[in-house]
């Protein structure tokens, strides 16, 4: 773990004791700190009590006295809506407010760093959609390069979890908004920003509120190097920003489907072809189509984006580029999981929402679309631009009626259940169809998560293959 600095002697609270929570809980007592744990959950105080934690009720009347920092949960407000009552009163106590990844930038580096040959490096991404497989893929390119490397924050380890740093290494972290907008130190080496889209509004306060929590990563103290995806308004505003100009080249463009040939260093993808582009002229090219792990237009924005930051820190186009054949792509991200006569079956339960499901239904053709579950405000009625490939969509859980009556002419199918539709899809479908789980739906009406949901459509799909 990373021990935190700064409090050794002194009296944390931490508030929220999920995964995060209690990683921060045994770094601060690895950095002599004495942390005081509280969350509304019974359940969840239970835990912190077995592992031997001191709980400390947040809030009750002179709860921080003597308190030198409060450490909070992703998932709690701190702001919009509203604040949490325990939030509020430290705020109105005066005490600092953190998270763990605020921390983990105040703790990482040591002094045992001045005997390093390299030092090591911390690469952060953020946007809406892709930044969970574009961390991942950073991460996968560099231990097929030979390179130590942890990968941590919205994906795999608490950040105050990993290690302590080695020689050259590198850490790879996914920050949502949730983690950048509070986060009190921001200073990573090389930051990507994906894309951007609407989502988490009621948590930033509208649009301009989501974006400047995605903005932090870029402007808290400002990365060595930073990839901006541009092809939204906000990440050219973005790139605009922190650029001297066009030849800049501590921005690194990235784009799925425009050319950017004209700045000092750019990455994009036209036609199913990765290009490298600096000082107006092309160094390198890959071509995509054949990725399995990585299809469709979004996953070959995703591919730039990691190709970038890797060559930020020196590694070469060859390199990535068979890394790139060797990645098998996220459980539930776009996954194939299985094959039967010509049929493909894809799993993409993490589409929750329109954008994501949009993205997923552009990236095949010849689809048998299923979809649904807690359906979002509007519906799927914003995907009807992207159904050209569908040959018919097969509809689950508690929202199927209603898509069912935004999809007009395309033809449907109510099948209510995950097992229905899986047994419905393959029976109709032929030779080179994919049957596409991306349901632009919440999972909470059948499934605790989204994960559930994609396993039992694995599941299903695996067992109609063995018996087949």
């Amino acid at each position: 773990m990373i021990p935190v600095k700064g409090y050794a002697g002194r009296k944390v609270a931490v508030l929220g004791l999920g995964r995060s929570g209690l990683a921060t809980a045994r770094a601060l007592i690895a950095g002599e700190a004495e942390p005081l744990l509280w969350d509304d959950s019974p359940e969840a105080r239970a835990r912190a009590e077995a592992e031997g934690f001191t709980l400390h009720d947040l809030t009750r009347a002179g709860a921080f006295e003597e308190v030198a920092l409060l450490v909070t949960s992703p998932g709690i407000p701190h702001l919009y809506p509203s604040p949490n009552k325990v939030i509020a009163r430290a705020q109105e106590a005066g005490i600092p407010v953190d998270n763990d990844i605020g921390l983990f930038f105040r703790s990482y580096a040591g002094p045992e760093w001045d005997d390093f040959d390299t030092a090591p490096r911390v690469i952060c991404v953020t946007g809406s959609n892709g930044k969970s497989t574009t961390t991942a893929l950073i991460h996968h390119i560099l231990e097929e390069a030979g390179r130590p490397t942890q990968m941590a924050g919205n994906i795999g380890r608490g950040v105050l979890d990993i290690d302590p740093a080695e020689d050259g290494e590198v850490v790879v972290l996914e920050l949502s908004s949730y983690q950048t907008d509070l986060a009190r130190a921001l200073t990573p080496d090389i930051a990507v920003f994906t894309n951007l889209s609407p989502d988490h509004l009621d948590r930033h306060n509208g649009m301009g509120g989501y974006f400047a929590a995605k903005r932090r990563l870029f402007a808290e103290g400002g990365p060595d190097r930073a990839v901006i995806g541009v092809d939204e308004a906000e990440g050219r505003y973005l790139a605009n920003q922190i650029s001297e100009g066009p030849q800049d080249d501590r921005v690194i463009r990235i784009s799925s489907g425009t050319k950017l040939e004209a700045f000092g260093w750019s990455v994009f993808a036209r036609k199913g072809f990765l290009a490298e582009w600096r000082r107006g002229k092309q160094v390198a090219s890959i071509d995509l189509r054949e990725i399995r792990g990585l299809p469709g237009a979004h996953n070959h924005q995703n591919a730039c984006a990691a190709y970038a930051a890797c060559r930020s820190l020196g590694l070469a186009p060859k390199l990535i580029e068979a890394a790139l054949h060797s990645f098998a792509g996220l459980p539930h991200r776009s996954q194939l999981v299985g094959e039967k006569s010509g049929l493909r079956f894809i799993n993409d339960s993490k589409a929750t929402n329109v954008d994501s499901a949009a993205k997923a239904l552009q990236a095949f053709a010849s689809i048998r679309w299923i979809a649904g579950g807690m359906g979002k405000d509007g519906g799927i009625a914003g995907l009807l631009p992207f159904v050209g490939s569908v040959k018919k969509a097969y509809l689950i859980g508690h929202s199927a009626r209603d898509f069912a009556l935004q999809l007009g002419d395309l033809p449907h199918e109510i099948c209510e259940t995950m097992a229905r539709a899986v047994a419905r899809a393959a029976e109709e479908a032929e030779a080179g169809d994919v049957v596409l789980l991306a349901p632009a739906a919440a999972s909470f009406d059948q499934y605790p998560n989204f994960e559930k949901r994609g396993e039992d459509f694995t599941a299903r799909v695996q067992a109609l293959i063995a018996g087949a």
